[in-house]
């Protein structure tokens, strides 16, 4: 388990200068696509659908006010959505505390031992001096601590000393700044451990409704208070891929025809979302991953094939806009494809690790496992510069914007995958309409969510595929496909 895992999914019987120097390294396509905030004429149905459950700003105004004030209220809302990024930072310093290797030799805090600090609501266990698991978490406090004072090139060291002491304002200079710090990531693995707990409660809630598909909607919008989180993982890959044999299966994607994807919220492999590694560079997976996919399935064509990914975080555009860059320069990009092989993944999952990539570049040495790490089996794929080079980043908050374009240049798959749970049911139709305007006719958004299917909407379920990745409970997605009709 992590603490930045998605919400599991039981089988499925229904169906600002850091801002703007990123922004200022995304390449635009040649068409000059605009990115514009969802429009009032686009909201006003949902805003008199939803009526009954509006946030505070929009219930209970009249149909006028609500058309002053729309401009000013997404304007907000889009900033206000942006400050939970800070919020997710600090969740993926927690797992890089937990389970980290790069700035300590002490052994990970194991699954099983957060499963159990997952059940008790007891936040001083975590100040008891007679628990190993404590003793050990507050000795990887005073390494990493040991690791900001000379953190060399560790960019996850160097990420923490900008959040702890740039954002923060606490200090490494004294003792009593050390102890800040100490006691804010203390702090921080408690609030993280209460969130579980919490929405652990409200998972067996919604169980006990005996209802699957009421149980994954629940599911569906579950960290909608939560901070964003950019950390990522393999496995929903492996789930599209399943999801895309079943739509060509199905004829709605026709060999070679799509030519234009978008990936909402690419992530970035800060500390891995399964597990935690850190024993190799930050990375994304997904873009290569669905071009690989794409490829293999025959779907598209090398040549003809780009892929946009909006995110709203500065360090995923920036980490894309910078590879991008360098590919353009003929430099490849590596992936790191850790395998654990305690965790009894299925055979079919096995073999999408073993074939990944593939399609798009050529496996190398992989790097090097450390001590303390886990029995790990690595594989490493180099990327060919042209795949890294048609991937091109936008800075767009889903919920808000949208990307202006005409129908020949709007996309024919856009994916979105642990995202949509980051909200709720009005800002998911919100981004359901973006959507909507950004995909072609017949385009398809594939989403482990399930959203609420508005009847003025032209995008509606069409299928779904379930994909369970190891023997663990509830470890597996449902990928619903969502079809524009016209």
């Amino acid at each position: 388990m992590s603490f930045k895992s998605r919400p599991k999914l039981k089988p499925f019987t229904a169906c600002l200068l850091l801002l703007a120097a990123a922004c200022a390294l995304v390449a635009q396509t040649p068409s000059a696509r605009s990115v514009v905030f969802i429009p009032y004429k686009d909201a006003k149905p949902i805003l008199e659908a939803e009526s009954e459950i509006l946030p505070q700003g929009l219930s209970g105004k009249t149909a006028d006010a609500l058309e002053r004030e729309w401009p000013n209220w997404i304007s907000r809302q889009d900033a206000e959505i942006r400050t939970r990024l800070a919020q997710g930072d600090e969740d993926s310093l927690v797992n890089l505390l937990v389970f980290g290797t790069s700035y300590t030799r002490q052994p990970r805090i194991s699954s099983a031992q957060l499963a159990q600090l997952n059940q008790t609501t007891d936040a001083k266990l975590l100040e008891s001096p007679n628990s190993p698991v404590v003793n050990t978490l507050k000795a990887r406090i005073s390494d990493l601590i040991k690791s900001m004072l000379a953190p060399g090139t560790n960019e996850r060291v160097l990420f923490t000393r900008q959040l702890l002491i740039g954002r923060k304002g606490l200090t490494l200079n004294t003792p009593t700044g050390r102890a800040q710090i100490e006691r804010f990531l203390l702090d921080s693995v408690i609030r993280v451990l209460r969130e579980h707990a919490a929405y652990a409660k409200v998972l067996e809630s919604a169980r006990l409704l005996g209802n699957p598909s009421e149980e994954f909607a629940e599911r569906s919008r579950l960290y909608h208070t939560r901070g964003l989180s950019s950390d990522t993982s393999l496995f929903p890959n492996f789930a599209i891929e399943e999801s895309l044999k079943g739509i060509k299966t199905r004829g709605l994607f026709a060999p070679g025809t799509v030519s234009r994807v978008a990936i909402i919220g690419p992530g970035l492999d800060f500390t891995d979302k399964q597990e935690g590694y850190d024993f190799y560079p930050q990375q994304t997976i997904q873009p290569f991953a669905i071009v690989d996919t794409l490829l293999r399935l025959g779907l598209a064509n090398a040549g003809a094939l780009r892929v946009t990914t909006f995110d709203l975080s500065p360090r995923v555009n920036d980490h894309l806009a910078r590879a991008q860059q360098r590919a353009q320069r003929g430099q490849s990009y590596v992936v790191q494809l850790p395998r654990d092989l305690q965790a009894s993944w299925k055979p079919e999952v096995i073999g999408y690790w073993e074939r990944f990539g593939n399609q798009i570049g050529v496996s190398i040495l992989p790097a090097p496992v450390p001590a303390g790490a886990g029995e790990l089996r690595v594989r490493a794929v180099r990327i060919r510069p042209d795949v890294v080079s048609r991937v091109t980043p936008f800075d767009l908050n889903i919920v808000a914007q949208r990307m202006e374009a005409a129908e020949s240049e709007r996309f024919d798959l856009i994916i979105a995958t642990n995202i949509l749970v980051y909200y709720d049911t009005f800002e998911q139709s919100l981004a359901m309409s973006n959507v909507e305007h950004m995909l072609k006719v017949g385009g398809i958004l594939l989403s482990n969510n399930a959203l609420l299917e508005l009847p003025f909407s032209r995008v509606h379920s069409a299928g779904y595929t379930t994909a369970v990745y190891s023997d663990r409970e509830a470890d597996g997605d449902h990928i619903v496909w969502y079809r524009r009709a016209n």
